[in-house]
């Protein structure tokens, strides 16, 4: 019976260089070098976590398929994914997409939602969900926005164009306002803001985003409220033709300041220019604001 070479305990005559493998695979100087490198080639140099490869496309899919396959803190996994991460890169590049383009960012939720639904209960409230979303997701999808999530009874949408976003934006509230479950009809509001925010996978994160859930809470009683970021970026004479006029927003006297918000971050209400079926509240002032 043959045995083992010296240094080779049981694996044959490949153990020496699968050892040396295994050990440079594993090495945390190595890995620490290619997660280093990582950070100078195209792309995001953490693509490859949960945020980075939700949603579709094949860099997408293929890093998924490798954080399930491939072993953790290894070289081999930092070379794969280093790959991927070029991969994104060029797919974006070639696309025409850049990483963190300026966008128009969405923000909808109905006013008074809970305590309704914890009146109605759950079949008026799926219903009502169901009504809203097939009355609000066709004038942002038709005219090219991409709704990134829904949220309960609200969604949050980006556009590339803002005055595209403002104008899908009043079609959906008018929408809205044609909904009738057991004799109610929700109230929309909705927040506007433009600029850069991360796009990790398929979400989008950062300030900007921080930025545009907040201008929607502005929209206390079911307005339309966007940021002077959204406004500048409208031509006057894009915005000439919208049914609204804007109205800028002064702090509330008694309210405590928004987390998250600039001191000089400007707001402004675009109130109808008139009553649209019934609706003339719309045109009522805002306790504390001008």
């Amino acid at each position: 019976m043959d045995e083992d070479p010296p240094g080779d305990p049981g694996g044959g005559q490949f153990a020496g260089p699968r050892g040396w493998f295994r050990d440079i695979n594993h090495h945390d100087g190595v890995i620490a070098f290619l997660r280093r490198t990582r950070r100078a080639l195209p792309g995001d140099p953490d693509f490859g976590d949960p945020l980075s490869v939700s949603g579709v496309g094949g860099p997408r899919a293929a890093a998924r398929a490798a954080d399930r396959l491939l072993e953790r803190d290894a070289a081999t996994r930092e070379v794969s994914l280093g790959a991927l991460q070029v991969w994104q890169a060029l797919t974006e590049r070639v696309s025409g997409r850049p990483a963190n383009p300026e966008v128009t960012l969405v923000f909808t939720d109905l006013v008074g939602f809970s305590a309704w639904s914890l009146r109605s209960g759950d079949d008026a409230t799926l219903r009502l969900l169901r009504r809203v979303a097939q009355v609000v997701e066709p004038p942002l999808l038709q005219s090219g926005g991409h709704i990134v999530k829904r949220m309960g009874d609200g969604l949050m949408a980006v556009f590339a164009d803002p005055t595209t976003a403002v104008r899908s934006a009043i079609a959906a509230r008018e929408a809205v306002k044609t909904v009738d479950v057991d004799g109610y009809t929700p109230r929309m509001r909705v927040g506007i803001h433009t600029g850069r925010p991360q796009r990790i996978g398929s979400d989008w994160l950062g300030i900007d985003v921080n930025l545009a859930a907040r201008v929607m809470e502005r929209a206390t009683r079911g307005e339309l409220v966007i940021s002077e970021a959204t406004l500048q970026r409208i031509p006057d004479e894009d915005f000439d033709v919208l049914p609204v006029t804007a109205k800028k927003l002064r702090r509330q006297v008694f309210a405590a300041r928004a987390d998250g918000v600039p001191d000089d971050f400007t707001m402004y209400r675009l109130r109808t220019r008139r009553p649209v079926r019934g609706h003339e509240d719309d045109h009522d002032e805002v306790p504390g604001e001008e």
